[in-house]
Formats: structure tokens, C-alpha cells, sequence
């Protein structure tokens, strides 16, 4: 089975790094310098540490179901283009995932935690069943959001 990873549109959060500290804060948003182990969700890389990166609430599920979901997400404002490929991004490989399967309403149908280097391997178990249109990939420590996967 072909996998699809894609990270989230750089587009939507460009703005974002024109605003003022106070006009951030109103939106809950935090500029900041990057800490080792910040995880774009634009790019799929690791932020630089030291590099401008923004720390936002995002909505990754969005469905009108019990699951809907909100969390915190890093955006480096260097990120240009958004991370679409057929193969695991290397920010999976070092990290402990929470894959949560979802159906064609937004109900989670299943779950697995797996080692990143295991991911592809994982998601395609997931993706197998009938039930699955796509996977919210999350960072298990956190808890955040990390990536969609969806069969390509």
C-alpha cells in the first residue's frame, strides 16, 4: 500500500509572523526561539535551535464528532513549503508515535503507538482496514499533532 505524509499549508500561518508580541497574545500565539526537539508542522523537520518559530493552538480535527481536537503546534517561519511525500518525514524517526485512524465522519476507528523507524509499516496496518480513510500522526510524549497520512 502507498502511503501520502503531508504536513499543514505554510500559507495559512504566513501572517502570522508579521504580528506584533501583543497582537499574537491575543490570539494565543507565542513567537519565540526554537528549543531543540520543536517539530514544524509545515515542513516536517525539526526547527533549528535558535530559529523564529511561532507556538500556536492549531485545530488538526476538525470533524463535528466527539474527537474534534485542538493543540498546541510549532511553525518556523522559515518553513515555505509543506511536507507532501510518499515516504515517513525524518522528524518520525527518533519520536514515538501516537497514530489515531479515523473514518470518512471523523470518528476514530483505531489506534497504535509505534517507534518512528516502524511508522510506515504501522500506518499501512491502519490504512488496511476498510473502516480508515486517514491517520492524525501525533508525537506521544506531548501529545501533539504531527502529520496526516492518507493511502496515495
Amino acid at each position: 500500500m502507498r502511503l501520502r505524509y503531508s504536513g499543514l499549508d505554510a500559507e495559512q500561518f504566513r501572517g502570522l509572523f508579521a504580528l506584533s508580541d501583543a497582537e499574537l497574545a491575543a490570539r494565543n500565539i507565542v513567537k519565540m526561539a526554537a528549543e531543540p526537539g520543536s517539530p514544524c508542522r509545515v515542513s516536517l523537520e525539526d526547527a533549528v535551535p535558535g530559529e523564529s518559530v511561532l507556538l500556536l493552538p492549531f485545530e488538526h480535527q476538525g470533524a463535528a464528532t466527539p474527537y474534534r481536537g485542538t493543540g498546541a503546534i510549532f511553525v518556523r517561519e522559515s518553513a515555505r513549503q509543506s511536507y507532501d511525500a510518499d515516504v515517513p518525514p525524518s522528524v518520525f524517526r527518533s519520536r514515538t508515535l501516537s497514530l489515531r485512524a479515523y473514518d470518512g465522519a471523523g470518528m476514530m476507528v483505531q489506534a497504535e503507538l509505534c517507534e518512528g523507524p516502524e511508522v510506515g509499516a504501522a500506518c499501512a496496518r491502519l490504512l488496511g482496514s476498510s473502516k480508515a480513510a486517514y491517520i492524525h500522526a501525533h508525537y506521544a510524549k506531548y501529545g501533539c499533532y504531527g502529520a496526516l497520512v492518507r493511502r496515495s
